[in-house]
């Protein structure tokens, strides 16, 4: 049985992985810079949205 999250999208390639999550803002985690900067560009041509930088705490959890 597969269970899907229709929050969570995956890329991942040989270069490295990004996992963006949709739950009130998106999360751009992984570890890869070049992939997660372009993402963010390509997503900021596409829809109006304002770069929040690093997170700190997400749903009150704390991200180290």
């Amino acid at each position: 049985m597969v269970s899907e999250d229709h929050c969570v999208y995956i890329k991942k390639t040989a270069e490295g992985i990004m996992f963006l999550t949709l739950y009130i803002n998106i999360l751009l985690p992984g570890n890869n810079m070049e992939m997660i900067h372009t993402t963010k560009q390509w997503l900021s041509s596409v829809f109006k949205m304002k770069d929040m930088h690093k997170a700190k705490y997400v749903l009150g959890v704390e991200i180290t």
